[in-house]
């Protein structure tokens, strides 16, 4: 992706001319708006030491978390520390079902004098610069001057969005015009499958965007003659998904619900639309098996990868994909989508010489 990657050079060349990441103080982990050379905010970056139960988390409620309660700690149907993945691997089943409400999400590798790192790194980057100005000749041989690059998710910026909290008590208070609302319900359906398909365990009114833009008027005329120069438009952006891809469902005493399961818009039936959009293709069995293809190129590449695990946790997204196609075939809604029996499906093995 030629634009992807322009974006992430922009990034980079933005850090060495002394425009660092900055870190974003709400949220439970370390994560980063970071910029251009222009002071423009371009993707948001979450390092994977840095996740909220990173071992570089610099948010300090995590590690008393950790201390205090260590029997709460964590999510104990999801891979630790895998967050970043999670980031990347949402986004490639957005693209897959052409679902285009998570904003593109890559694994990159930054460093920046921003991020949270040991004091022997920060130490060892010091000393090697040093070396490196007094000695250049002996400089030349290190293999690394600066800081170590984090591995991590990279998520382009969307602007204009706010909290869906926010536009969903201003629709509650001023209903969307008709063909608004349907627009709305549309965009709604697929956060509704991308949440579902991943099993996405973190899912509130607070950490999903929508954007709003309201129709324009032309009032050069008359006074009476007013004419819509644009007509409203409504979008939605589904960010935060690093706690999904469970390798089990969630235990009944923490079930981690779908928050969006309580709003108006999950008690409509999915629309034609929705169905011809995704259910040609979540039918297909070679379309599904390359989809865990795919996922398994990218949770490959993770030091921890542990080849069990991740067919557990495809055999959850499997059923889900289960759940979900029925759901569709049957016309029924999100709400009743999601009370459904939780279902696996696991991989047939085969057996040599059959």
């Amino acid at each position: 992706d030629p634009h992807f990657t322009d974006l992430v050079r922009q990034a980079e060349t933005a850090i060495e001319s002394g425009i660092y990441p900055e870190r974003i103080y709400q949220g439970s982990s370390g994560s980063y708006f970071v910029k251009n050379s222009n002071g423009k905010v371009i993707a948001v970056y979450k390092p994977k030491d840095e996740e909220p139960y990173g071992r570089l988390n610099p948010k300090w409620t995590k590690w008393l978390h950790k201390v205090c309660c260590p029997c709460c700690f964590g999510r104990s149907c999801l891979v630790p520390n895998q967050g970043y993945l999670s980031e990347a691997g949402a986004s490639l089943v957005d693209q897959k079902l052409q679902l285009n409400v998570v904003p593109k999400t890559r694994v990159v590798k930054l460093a920046s004098e921003t991020f949270n790192y040991t004091r022997i790194d920060r130490e060892k980057s010091r000393a090697k610069k040093l070396v490196s100005e007094r000695f250049p000749k002996v400089g030349r041989h290190f293999h690394r001057i600066g800081l170590p690059p984090k591995v991590g998710s990279f998520q382009l910026f969307v602007e204009g969005f706010k909290d869906a909290d926010y536009w969903l008590r201003r629709f509650e208070a001023e209903p969307l015009g008709e063909t608004t609302s349907r627009q709305f319900q549309l965009q709604f359906e697929r956060l509704v499958i991308l949440d579902y398909i991943i099993r996405n365990t973190d899912r509130g009114n607070d950490n999903w965007l929508i954007k709003y833009d309201k129709p324009e008027l032309d009032d050069q005329g008359d006074g009476e003659d007013w004419s819509l120069v644009k007509p409203p438009e409504v979008k939605v952006a589904a960010i935060d998904n690093g706690l999904a891809f469970p390798f089990k469902h969630p235990d009944s005493w923490r079930a981690y619900p779908y928050h969006w399961a309580w709003l108006p818009w999950a008690k409509v039936s999915f629309s034609q639309e929705t169905r011809d959009l995704v259910l040609p293709l979540l039918s297909d069995m070679n379309f599904v098996q390359e989809l865990c293809d795919d996922m398994y190129n990218l949770f490959q590449t993770d030091k921890g990868f542990d080849r069990h695990i991740f067919e557990r946790q495809m055999s959850v997204m499997r059923g889900q994909i289960l759940n979900l196609t029925q759901a569709l075939r049957d016309g029924k809604s999100p709400v009743q989508l999601v009370q459904m029996p939780a279902v696996i499906v696991e991989r047939p093995q085969i057996t040599p010489g059959t």
